[in-house]
């Protein structure tokens, strides 16, 4: 079958959402971007034992904004990412490009 000659993640993505650059992937992987981010943040404020309304208070973010962004209910600018790993969390964010 089709699915035994796949060897990597990313030909499985190809053979599930197409090749970069086409909707349907591009779709998959900002979808996939915004949920890892998500997840993330949620982990790291739930590891520093802080509620949203803590991590709000310590960045000035809405409390729902913060709800929205672990739910992914809203795209999250860097510069409010930024804010709130870096000054609410009191982590570092590192980016990479590759």
């Amino acid at each position: 079958t089709a699915m035994e000659k796949i060897s990597t993640f990313e030909e499985l993505l190809q053979a599930k959402y197409g090749s970069k650059g086409t909707e349907k992937r591009d779709q998959f992987d900002r979808e996939s971007i915004a949920f890892r981010l998500s997840e993330q943040l949620k982990a790291a404020r739930k590891e520093a034992k802080l509620s949203q309304e803590q991590l709000n208070e310590r960045t000035g973010t809405k409390k729902s904004y913060i709800s929205r962004i672990e739910r992914r209910m809203s795209d999250i600018q860097f510069s409010t990412f930024f804010k709130l790993v870096e000054i609410g969390l009191q982590r570092r964010l590192l980016v990479e490009i590759i």
